[in-house]
């Protein structure tokens, strides 16, 4: 007969709770959006109330061009010493810029890809002024 978990009712001061995120939260409209970083159940939607909040994230840049992002480290430390706890591939991303974690792999992933991108534009652009002076120089 297999043993299953007592309840912590019982006594036994284990809790057999379910698995719980850091994740973002989605509030805001559409056309403007802002996130919550929050402390969920696992397989909660994101309108429910979270267990806690922990900081917020603002995607949309201001006027210095910042995208603006707070922590609350002390309560984050606290969330992730618990067990059953995960932590969601933006969160680690937004951590790792800031320092608290290592680097996110698709981090580094999306600067080259930008990167890529902005030299394959400007070889674009080179070659459209290229052909524009050579059309200029041809009229003449």
């Amino acid at each position: 007969m297999p043993r299953f978990p007592l309840h912590p009712a019982r006594g036994t001061g284990i809790d057999p709770g379910t698995w719980k995120s850091i994740r973002l939260a989605k509030y805001g409209c559409a056309n403007r959006p802002f996130f919550h970083i929050v402390v969920m159940e696992e397989h909660k939607e994101q309108r429910e109330p979270p267990i806690e909040q922990l900081g917020t994230f603002d995607p949309m840049a201001n006027k210095y061009n910042e995208k603006l992002v707070t922590f609350n480290f002390n309560r984050l430390q606290y969330w992730m010493s618990q067990p059953k706890v995960e932590v969601s591939k933006p969160i680690a991303q937004l951590l790792g810029l800031a320092g608290y974690f290592p680097i996110h792999p698709l981090t580094y992933w999306t600067a080259w890809t930008n990167r890529r991108k902005a030299e394959e534009e400007a070889k674009a652009q080179e070659l459209q002024d290229k052909q524009e002076t050579e059309k200029a120089e041809a009229s003449n």
